[in-house]
């Protein structure tokens, strides 16, 4: 009987797809339904998302091993991006770096559930969470062999 740490690498990937459709759907739903207008890094973040879905799809279904390969790039870029947004938007750097010049700026408050849960740390931990499971997954991976 596998243990349940075995258990979630062998579903890790599964759970990378789900974060990576529950941050999309999420973020059309605060830009489509709420009509909020999303920031410039907060596209980016989007742009770097989106793919993940159908990459992690594709990895899945073809039980590819190298899946790890083409999802970790855009993750660990999304990472990124969502990391500087985040010290950006809590002001542990200054707006003067801030690439949002136009339109809506990338420090714009238009919520924080619990008085800390906001749009750009929603993102860098679903980041985060598609990384920790890709890493598990390519783990397992390891261990198989």
């Amino acid at each position: 009987m596998k243990t349940l740490s075995e258990q979630f690498k062998k579903y890790s990937l599964h759970l990378a797809f789900v974060q990576s459709v529950v941050a999309t759907f999420g973020s059309l739903f605060f830009s489509e339904v709420m009509h909020l207008t999303p920031c410039t890094l907060c596209w980016y973040q989007r742009i770097l998302m989106y793919p993940l879905i159908w990459i992690t799809a594709v990895g899945i279904m073809k039980k590819d091993k190298n899946s790890p390969l083409y999802i970790l790039p855009l993750a660990i870029f999304g990472w990124l991006i969502a990391l500087y947004h985040n010290l950006l938007y809590y002001k542990l750097i200054p707006d003067t770096l801030s690439p949002c010049s136009l339109g809506v700026s990338c420090t714009t408050k238009y919520f924080a559930w619990f008085g800390f849960v906001t749009i750009p740390l929603l993102s860098f931990v679903a980041f985060s969470i598609i990384i920790a499971c890709v890493l598990a997954y390519k783990k397992s991976l390891a261990n198989n062999k």
